[in-house]
Formats: C-alpha cells, structure tokens, sequence
C-alpha cells in the first residue's frame, strides 16, 4: 500500500491548494491503491523523513520520497498512462515537469505572497515579479495554442504545470491568457482530479462544492 502524508490543518486559503493534490491527482490518474495519513504542521518527528518539514511525503513499500516532482516521477514510472514509453515523449514529460515547477511555479508563489501581505501594487518589486510571470505566461499560452497536453497526451507534467496555473488563476494572472485558462479548466475536469479535490476538501473538514476548483 502506498502512504501519502499531508498535514492535520492548513490555513483556509490554503485548502484545495495544498501540494499532496498533486499526488493524489497522479494516484488516482494510474489507478493506484493508496491511503492518506497526515503530521501537525511543524512536526519535529516528521523532518527525520523530511528534513524541511514540507508536504507531500510518499511512502511506497521501502521507498520514501518528498517533494511532489520527485513523487510525481515515481508515481509515472508506475503508470505508462503518465509517463509516456517513446523517448522523446517521455523527455518532453520530464522537462515540461521541471518547467513547471521550477520555471512558473517560483513565480507564481511570489507574486502570490506579495498580493497577500497587500504590497502596494506601484512598488517596484511587486510589478517586477507580475512582469515576469506574465512572460512565462505568454510562453506558456503560446504552446498552449497549439497542444491539448505538454507532452502530446495527458502525462505527470500536466498534473503539476495544470496545478501551478490554477494558483495563477486564483489571483487573475489568467485572464489574458485565454489558452492557459482552457487547459485548466480541461485538466481540472478530469475524474482523477475531481476526486483529489474533494478528498482533499474532506481531509481539511471542508464541503465547498466542486466548482469552486474550476471556475476560473
């Protein structure tokens, strides 16, 4: 049986947001048996199998992974559905991953934290952050224009690019982006990820209905 460790509590904004998703998403994409355990945030115990006290943790027979690229990989390697067989379709999967996650996301949660400490949209640094996401976006929509998935089907890279844009929509950054928009709204309307949702709703003690995920 596969373990997933999420958290016990999470602040409100954060729930439906919380990165194990993505794993729950990918678990449930490959039809994989799992269950869900979760730590109280700033568990001393926890940092012994992750050392920065961060969520997802995946726990698969012997093998212990953290950070949701890394789980993610693992989970596709399990899953031809995910992770594509050919070679160049599997490398497009693995570098569209990687952009995700290190080319948007770090974008992303910066200008998501600035926009909640409230900074003053004419400072310097909020417009600098907001003028570089909007260039990975305008990227991004480009290929987006011309491909339904990353890597010509559904794989692990949609999982985590689709999730970093929802963020991106929470706050508006997709309204120009029409392209960006529809490609979530496809991925959030797959079955595998709206049973992570709601089983992440529930684990946090929220019933929100379902559209609040893919109403952009």
């Amino acid at each position: 049986m596969i373990i997933l460790t999420t958290l016990t509590q999470v602040p409100d904004f954060a729930v439906g947001f919380v990165r194990d998703i993505r794993i729950r998403w990918a678990l449930e994409e490959a039809g994989l048996p799992y269950r869900v355990v979760s730590v109280p945030p700033g568990n001393r115990d926890y940092r012994a199998q992750q050392p920065f006290g961060q969520v997802p943790l995946l726990q698969d027979g012997s093998v212990r992974l953290f950070e949701s690229g890394a789980i993610l990989l693992h989970v596709g390697g399990k899953s031809p559905q995910l992770l594509p067989q050919a070679e160049q379709a599997r490398a497009d999967a693995v570098s569209w991953l990687f952009a995700a996650l290190n080319t948007v996301e770090t974008v992303t949660y910066r200008l998501f934290r600035l926009q909640r400490k409230r900074e003053p949209e004419t400072s310097r640094w909020h417009k600098d952050v907001q003028a570089t996401l909007n260039k990975r976006l305008t990227q991004l929509e480009q290929v987006l224009q011309k491909s339904e998935w990353l890597a010509g089907t559904f794989s692990i890279a949609d999982i985590a690019m689709a999730d970093v844009l929802r963020l991106s929509a929470q706050f508006g950054a997709l309204s120009a982006y029409p392209a960006c928009g529809d490609y979530v709204q496809r991925a959030t309307a797959r079955p595998a990820f709206v049973r992570a949702y709601q089983d992440q709703l529930a684990h946090f003690g929220h019933n929100a209905a379902i559209e609040a995920a893919v109403e952009m």
